[in-house]
């Protein structure tokens, strides 16, 4: 009996070794807003397996406006208190579709992620008015675009013939585990598992911006839910 409860529970690993979108970074967003947290949260997804961290801090207007030089500040800053045995960790951004990002497209100023793919969101009240023609003209550049979280955008709820438009266009989606974990609610959870069932879903990705977050997400990892939930996904984390 002692043994029983004695005995540490395995942790459950993620079914991939690079994640591509969090929060980390201390300071320069809503996530992780200094180094202590920081190092928690790497030292948490080093648990779940994962070796490579591709952060992405938001590029949002008039939010948080950040450039290659305050990204860059943050991720030394990080890098300082990091140990040998850390993951691998790299820089890129998630960039909301607005007038600032235009800016940086004509500018020549995104931070791709490896590879040329380039993570691009929404704004949660509205899409972008003229995403189609926005993701044509990325293509043209050379860059892949990631729609993050695309299960979140419940304007889209009612019309999901976006979702099929969207992949014809060849945007590639990344899903959260905290929407199939029910984190953002039960109908966020419905539409991200109905983007799985329907093979939907090219990357998946922690958003971890805190502590909540990575336990909630520990607690899914888990679940029976999970378990069953891998076995349907043909991720491309493995390609950055």
């Amino acid at each position: 009996m002692f043994s029983i409860f004695s005995k540490k529970a395995k942790q459950a690993t993620m079914p991939y070794t690079t994640d591509l979108h969090s929060h980390i970074l201390p300071g320069i967003d809503d996530g992780s807003q200094n180094v202590e947290t920081s190092l928690k949260l790497v030292d948490q997804m080093q648990q779940w397996g994962i070796t490579k961290i591709v952060t992405t801090p938001h590029v949002t207007e008039e939010t948080f406006e950040n450039t290659q030089e305050t990204i860059e500040a943050a991720y030394n800053e990080l890098k300082t208190h990091l140990s040998n045995d850390a993951p691998e960790i790299i820089f890129s951004a998630e960039y909301r579709m607005d007038e600032n990002f235009m800016k940086h497209l004509k500018n020549n100023t995104l931070i791709p992620l490896p590879n040329n793919y380039l993570l691009i969101e929404n704004s949660f009240v509205q899409p972008f008015w003229d995403l189609k023609n926005l993701i044509f003209e990325l293509q043209l550049k050379g860059f892949k675009p990631i729609l993050a979280h695309p299960e979140r955008y419940t304007y889209y709820y009612e019309q999901k013939r976006i979702y099929t438009d969207l992949i014809h266009l060849g945007c590639l989606f990344q899903i959260n585990w905290l929407s199939i974990a029910g984190y953002y609610g039960k109908d966020t959870k419905a539409i991200a598992h109905w983007m799985i069932d329907n093979g939907y879903v090219d990357f998946m990705g922690t958003d971890l911006h805190n502590m909540h977050h990575a336990e909630a997400i520990t607690e899914y990892l888990n679940s029976k839910d999970y378990q069953k939930v891998i076995r349907k996904l043909n991720l491309k984390n493995e390609l950055l």
